[in-house]
């Protein structure tokens, strides 16, 4: 059966030289390293990938002129560069942010394909590469679309830092963002309020301290990264009703302020938390950690050996921190639903959970200011539209 003339080319061995190597148009590319090692099959992959992105012929047409004095750096030295950078804008308090994360996974299949060309060569054509490279990882649409944009985002720095020509970000802003049912990419299911039923059958399966985390989430509506951050320091108690002004939050970095306002439940949950040492977070895993050995102790009816008395060596294990982040807190929860039997659930729907019920007393504007919402458009993300009224109207209707 005859090759088909747009069939992908080959990896095939290097006979002479023992490396691999594609032929096409009657022309031999050898790629570096031995046939077969994982720096051979790399280069393979991006040649594969430029041509693909080249509309299946070989890269043919001149680079975009630059002067002498303007360097033409790899897509992998603008990416150093940029995480460089990336790790000094988007950090916390000393310590980087997810979106340093989020952005390596992001710019992962950038450098797998084109990392060694030059970054001024990247186009709109090798862009759409990337997506169908994310579409067959099994990423979702809204996924794609997010990693994407934070991709170009890379190119506006680097075009900013006079690195790339600045047409190079203005081509990569024309490609369009995958469209619902318009892609093979998956679709992500939004995300709900928690069942009140699934929430309290952790309650015995935590500690203490996550489930006076959990409660307060659930009373307040805050993010899962600012409930883990309370300090007694950032409460305001002189009032009926408490202030809690987060030392960081989600949009600080815009100059907005954070109140999270709590009432007599949320402030008996609070209560008991309270320190004399004002910076110390009231949440603590250490703690937590030394009351479940207190109880194991305490319950166990066997003899002590003395292998177990002192877990508290140096190298024997991991010591929890002085507080919980986001994702400890959620793992915390994801083994109490476990232990519970239950379908998991996330802390972020905790801050949904509380906007819904927010929202059908006291109506969108008040749920927009609870939240810490600048638009009522955000709000209505995380606010389920009450069909009560609707329903009501219309049994009267007919």
């Amino acid at each position: 059966m005859p090759k088909l003339r747009n069939a992908i080319p080959s990896y095939c061995l290097h006979k002479q030289s023992g490396r691999g190597m594609s032929r096409l148009s009657g022309k031999d590319k050898l790629f570096p390293g031995p046939h077969g090692s994982p720096e051979s099959r790399a280069a393979y992959d991006q040649f594969v990938a430029q041509w693909l992105a080249n509309g299946r012929r070989l890269p043919g047409l001149a680079a975009p002129a630059l002067s002498e004095n303007v360097s033409a750096p790899t897509v992998d030295e603008i990416l150093l560069k940029f995480l460089d950078f990336a790790r000094a804008h988007y950090a916390d308090r000393g310590s980087g942010t997810s979106e340093v994360s989020n952005l390596k996974d992001a710019i992962r299949p950038l450098q797998k394909l084109f990392g060694t060309e030059a970054a001024r060569e990247i186009g709109p054509k090798r862009l759409k590469t990337i997506q169908a490279e994310m579409i067959g990882s099994g990423l979702s649409r809204p996924g794609i679309n997010a990693r994407v944009r934070r991709i170009i985002r890379v190119f506006r720095w680097a075009a900013s830092e006079e690195l790339i020509p600045a047409e190079v970000y203005h081509g990569l802003k024309t490609v369009q963002g995958l469209q619902r049912g318009r892609t093979a990419a998956g679709e992500t299911e939004p995300v709900r309020p928690v069942a009140d039923a699934f929430v309290d059958a952790i309650r015995d399966h935590v500690s203490r301290q996550v489930w006076a985390m959990v409660e307060l989430q659930r009373l307040t509506g805050a993010r899962p990264g600012e409930i883990v951050l309370v300090r007694t320091r950032d409460l305001e108690t002189s009032g009926k009703v408490w202030v809690y002004r987060p030392m960081t939050h989600k949009t600080a970095y815009r100059g907005r302020d954070r109140a999270i306002y709590l009432g007599p439940a949320a402030q008996a949950i609070l209560r008991p938390w309270l320190r004399t040492q004002l910076d110390e977070f009231l949440f603590q895993p250490q703690e937590a950690e030394a009351e479940r050995l207190a109880n194991l102790r305490a319950n166990r009816k066997s003899k002590v050996q003395p292998s177990q008395r002192d877990r508290s060596r140096a190298g024997t294990t991991q010591k929890p921190g002085e507080r919980y982040d986001s994702k400890s807190y959620a793992r915390a929860i994801l083994r109490g639903c476990d232990k519970a039997d239950v379908p998991h659930w996330s802390p972020h729907r905790l801050r949904h959970s509380a906007a819904t019920k927010i929202r059908k007393e006291f109506g969108l504007d008040v749920t927009r200011a609870i939240l810490g919402h600048a638009s009522v458009d955000v709000t209505e993300i995380y606010a389920e539209r009450d069909s009560g009224q609707a329903i009501e109207a219309m049994a009267r209707i007919g």
